[in-house]
C-alpha cells in the first residue's frame, strides 16, 4: 500500500521533444475517463473538455494522442506533482508568443518560476533545468542570456489538477488485469524499456504480475538572489523520456504495489500486491516462446515500437535511393522483449538526451566567418519582375518546333501534334505553336509553357516539368525576415576537429502578399528564432554562402501547411534541410550525419544553387 497524495497532470509530447501539459480542465476530463476503466471505452474526446481540442482522441490502452483531420501521433503520459507545487494550487505561468497570446510553460519550469516567486525572489534563473532564460519578476519579463531577447510573462489561477490520495493504485496500466498470482522481482533499471518487459510478462499466461518502482527526481534548486544578473546559463537541455514524480513529492515507499511509469505505453498487468524481494523459495516462472501466440507478438511489436519513439531512443541514419533516413531501432527493442520473456539475460539502456542548443556563449567568444562580409542578411519586399510578358521571358528558353514529334505534351496530356488541351485563361498565342527548351531539349506546346509561367511565380524564371531544369533565376516566395550567422566556439558531433557555424533565422508573423497562397490573409510564424548548425570547415563553408544565396531568393522558407501540425497558413521549410539539433540526432536533424553537407548541396543545386550563382552574384 502507497499512503501519498499527489496532483495528476497529463502531459503530451511536441515535435521538440518537450512534454507539454493539457489544462487542469482537460487533464480532469482525461483521468476521469482512465479512473472509469474498461467500461468507458479506453477513449477519451478532448472536444468534451475543451472545444478547440475537438479533433483530438487519445487512446489509453497505447497511451498515445490521435488528430482525427491530420492523423498526427503523440506519446501522452500520467504525471505527478507535489501538491504544494504549482499546479497543485492551480498557478499556471505563461509567456507571450510572437502572436501575442499566451502559452504556458511545461510543468517543470512553471513548478520552478513558482517556488522562486514564493520565496519573493527578484529573479530566477532557469539554467538549473536546462534553458537560458533569466525571469525578472520585477518586470515580469523572460530575457534569453543568449539574444537578449525579451518576453512578457504572466501568473495566473485556474482550476487544481486532480488530486489523488491515500492509497494510490498499485498499477496505472489500463485496464488492470484480474486474477494475478505472483509477482517477478522488481527490474534493477526503471527505464520505459524494463518497465515495458515487466508489463508484457503480466500479460503472457502463467506469468506473475508486472511491477517496478520509478523513484521520484527531485525538483532542481532555484538560485539564489542576487543584486546582478547571473552567470551565463548552461546549453538547453530536454528532459528525458521517462515519467517521474515531480516537485518536492518525497520518495515513495517500495514495498506493496508499486507505481509503473507513466510514460510508458501502458499494458495490461496484474492488480495484486507484489511479493517482498527475497519472498518465497521457488523462483518467478518465465513463460517460454511457445506461449506467444500471434496476437502477443503483434501486440509487443507495436507497444516496443511506440514506447522506444516516446522515450528518445536515438534514431540510425540509414542510406536508402533518396539519400539518408532516420529508422528507429525499435526490432532491437523487440528482440530483447522476446528475449527477457523466454528467460535470457538482456541488459537495456537508458535512452540519450536531445541536446537543441549549445552551452552559452558571449559576445566576445562570437567570431564573423572569413571570406564573407557581414553577419546578417535581410529580406524586406517582393523582389521586382524579370521580364515584361511571359512570352518575352519564354523566347530566351525556346526553340520552335516545325515538325513535332509524335509523343504527348506532359502538361497537358494531349498530343503535341494536335493544339494544346489547356482550358484555363487563354494566353495570347497560338494553341498549336510547339517549342523545345534549349538545355534539356524537353519539347511541350507553347500555350501550355505560358499558361505554366502565369500560375507561378511570375519571377522570370522556367522550370522543365519533366526533369526540372532550371532556366534563368529562381525566386521564392519567403516572408520577409533576418538571418544571421556567425562561428561559436563550439565543436558539433562528428566534427571535432572545427567549430561551428550557428544560423538563426527569424521571421515575424505578417501578411500574406500577392505571391502567396492567400493574398491578404494572416499568416503564423512558429518557432522562431530557428537555430541551425553547420561545421567550420571548407564544406561547410561553401554550404553558408549557398545558403545566403538561397535567403537572398527567398527559397529557405515559404507559407503553407505544416507537416508537422497541420497549422495552414504558417511558415514552412521550403526543401532545403537545416539541421537544429545541437548536440544529439534523435529526430534526426542533428549531427552526426557524414551525408549532410553533400545532401543538402544537392538540394539546392535542385533549386539551381550551385557554385555558378555565386559568381552571378557578384555580378
Amino acid at each position: 500500500m502507497l499512503l501519498a497524495s499527489a496532483v495528476v497532470v497529463w502531459e503530451w509530447l511536441n515535435e521538440h521533444g518537450r512534454w507539454r501539459p493539457y489544462s487542469p480542465a482537460v487533464s480532469h476530463h482525461i483521468e476521469a475517463v482512465a479512473r472509469a476503466g474498461p467500461r468507458a471505452g479506453g477513449s477519451v474526446v478532448l472536444g468534451q473538455a475543451d472545444s478547440r481540442l475537438a479533433p483530438y482522441i487519445i487512446d489509453l490502452q497505447s497511451m498515445h494522442q490521435f488528430r482525427q483531420d491530420t492523423g498526427t501521433i503523440r506519446p501522452v503520459r500520467r504525471s505527478y506533482y507535489d501538491p504544494s507545487s504549482a499546479p497543485g494550487k492551480g498557478v499556471v505561468w505563461e509567456w507571450e508568443n510572437d502572436s501575442g497570446s499566451w502559452t504556458p510553460y511545461d510543468m517543470d519550469v512553471g513548478i520552478t518560476i513558482q517556488r522562486a516567486y514564493e520565496k519573493q525572489h527578484p529573479w530566477v534563473d532557469l539554467s538549473a533545468i536546462g534553458f537560458c532564460y533569466v525571469i525578472d519578476f520585477a518586470t515580469m519579463g523572460q530575457i534569453n542570456r543568449q539574444t537578449q531577447r525579451k518576453r512578457r510573462v504572466r501568473r495566473r489561477l485556474d482550476m487544481v489538477y486532480p488530486l489523488v490520495s491515500g492509497t494510490l493504485p498499485k498499477s496505472q496500466s489500463w485496464p488492470a488485469s484480474p486474477g494475478a498470482a505472483a509477482a517477478p522481482p522488481v527490474p534493477a533499471c526503471a527505464c520505459p524499456q524494463c518497465l515495458l518487459v515487466m508489463s508484457v510478462k503480466a500479460t503472457v499466461p502463467a506469468a506473475g504480475p508486472g511491477t517496478a518502482t520509478l523513484q521520484p527526481r527531485k525538483a532542481p534548486p532555484v538560485p539564489p538572489a542576487a543584486p546582478k544578473a547571473p552567470a551565463p546559463a548552461p546549453g538547453a537541455k530536454a528532459p528525458d523520456g521517462m515519467a517521474a514524480v515531480r516537485g518536492s513529492l518525497k520518495p515513495l515507499a517500495a514495498q506493496g504495489g508499486r507505481r509503473q511509469a507513466a510514460s510508458t505505453p501502458a499494458l495490461s498487468s496484474a492488480s495484486s500486491a507484489a511479493s517482498p524481494p527475497g519472498a518465497g523459495s521457488g523462483k518467478a516462472s518465465h513463460p517460454g516462446l511457445g506461449t506467444l501466440n500471434r496476437s502477443h507478438l503483434q501486440r509487443l511489436a507495436i507497444a516496443q515500437s511506440r514506447v522506444l519513439i516516446a522515450s528518445g531512443v536515438p534514431t540510425v541514419p540509414v542510406k536508402n535511393l533518396t539519400g539518408s533516413s532516420p529508422v528507429n531501432p525499435a526490432l532491437a527493442g523487440i528482440t530483447g522483449i522476446l528475449m527477457s520473456a523466454a528467460g535470457l539475460p538482456v541488459c537495456l539502456t537508458r535512452p540519450p538526451k536531445l541536446v537543441l542548443h549549445p552551452p552559452p556563449v558571449s559576445k566576445s567568444e562570437i567570431q564573423s566567418i572569413p571570406g564573407i562580409s557581414h553577419t546578417c542578411r535581410k529580406t524586406t519586399k517582393k523582389q521586382a519582375k524579370k521580364g515584361k510578358t511571359p512570352e518575352e521571358v519564354l523566347k530566351k528558353y525556346l526553340q520552335k518546333v516545325r515538325h513535332p514529334p509524335d509523343e504527348d505534351c506532359t502538361i497537358c496530356m494531349e498530343r503535341l501534334s494536335a493544339p494544346s488541351g489547356y482550358k484555363g485563361p487563354q494566353p495570347a498565342i497560338k494553341p498549336d505553336l510547339v517549342g523545345k527548351l534549349v538545355k534539356c531539349g524537353h519539347v511541350f506546346h507553347l500555350h501550355c509553357l505560358v499558361a505554366m509561367y502565369n500560375n507561378g511565380n511570375k519571377d522570370g524564371s522556367l522550370q522543365c516539368p519533366t526533369c526540372k531544369t532550371i532556366y534563368g533565376v529562381k525566386t521564392g516566395t519567403q516572408p520577409p525576415g533576418k538571418m544571421e550567422y556567425h562561428i561559436i566556439p563550439h565543436a558539433l558531433p562528428g566534427h571535432s576537429d572545427c567549430k561551428t557555424i550557428r544560423i538563426i533565422y527569424n521571421i515575424p508573423p505578417g501578411v500574406q502578399g500577392p505571391e502567396h497562397p492567400n493574398p491578404g490573409k494572416s499568416f503564423t510564424a512558429r518557432g522562431f528564432p530557428r537555430h541551425c548548425y553547420l561545421p567550420d570547415s571548407e564544406k561547410g563553408r561553401k554550404v553558408l554562402k549557398l545558403l545566403l544565396v538561397a535567403w537572398d531568393r527567398r527559397l529557405i522558407f515559404a507559407i503553407g501547411t505544416s507537416s508537422t501540425t497541420g497549422e495552414s497558413d504558417t511558415v514552412i521549410w521550403n526543401e532545403i534541410h537545416h539541421k537544429t539539433e545541437f548536440g544529439s540526432n534523435l529526430t534526426g536533424h542533428g549531427y552526426p550525419d557524414i551525408n549532410y553537407l553533400d545532401n543538402v548541396l544537392a538540394e539546392l543545386a535542385a533549386q539551381g544553387i550551385t557554385e555558378e550563382s555565386l559568381v552571378q552574384e557578384k555580378d
